[in-house]
């Protein structure tokens, strides 16, 4: 059987050109998602060159349904050897003197409860074949406060927190926990589609540099294979 992947969050940004990056390296993918359409066409092209894809439709949010699709992907791959989290929340940034208690909890299931509760199904497999991976990619803000960027960012950041954590824990015992932080807008993702949109329309625009998403896949695929840094910023 060969290696396996599942990313959660396959969009058309960082998470379709991390499934490409796996799926060309011989691991078995499973796109786990919302939407099934875009999940079908990715799933398609990675089949059509060789790759083994599988589509998993659900709604990361709703952290309860988390045992029903741990099952449901080793029903179709096995135990997983790594997994990378990084669904993008579907309600945007205010500012942080703005930030309400309801509002800051609305991000907390989709970015850290769901995950915390992913690692919980597939870490211990990890830890007894003494090797896997954990990756995550999220924005700068996470790291760094920023003003008007509040909302997700404080959940990132206890995902941050958390995961740092569970590093220090698992390192040492073959499984990599491994984070992406980036300052730049992803070319084909949400957020870029966004950005040009509102350039076009002669709106206010936050101005960043784009980065191809293949890039940062590239990056997430060199620290999952040398295993020696714990986070990586871009740029």
């Amino acid at each position: 059987m060969p290696r396996s992947i599942a990313v959660f969050g396959a969009g058309p940004g960082l998470g379709q050109a991390v499934a490409r990056r796996y799926a060309r390296e011989g691991y078995a993918v499973t796109l786990v998602a919302r939407r099934s359409e875009p999940l079908g066409r990715l799933a398609k092209d990675l089949t059509s060159v060789g790759a083994t894809a599988h589509v998993i439709t659900a709604d990361l949010s709703d952290t309860s349904t988390t045992p029903r699709l741990a099952a449901q992907i080793r029903a179709k791959t096995g135990h997983l050897d790594a997994f990378y989290y990084a669904p993008t929340p579907a309600t945007g940034f205010v500012s942080a003197a703005s930030l309400t208690p309801r509002y800051a909890q609305k991000f907390m299931p989709l970015i850290f409860y769901t995950m915390l509760a992913l690692v919980q199904e597939f870490l211990p497999h990890m830890l007894e074949q003494g090797d896997g991976a954990i990756l995550t990619a999220q924005g700068g803000s996470t790291v760094r406060g920023l003003p008007n960027m509040s909302g997700p960012s404080p959940a990132q950041a206890a995902q941050r927190n958390w995961l740092q954590a569970l590093h220090a824990e698992v390192a040492e015992k073959g499984v990599y926990v491994g984070m992406l932080y980036i300052g730049a807008a992803i070319r084909n993702s949400a957020f870029h589609s966004e950005m040009e949109t509102a350039r076009a329309a002669g709106g206010p625009v936050w101005e960043m540099q784009t980065v191809d998403p293949e890039y940062l896949a590239d990056l997430l695929w060199n620290m999952h294979g040398a295993k020696e840094q714990r986070e990586v910023s871009y740029p």
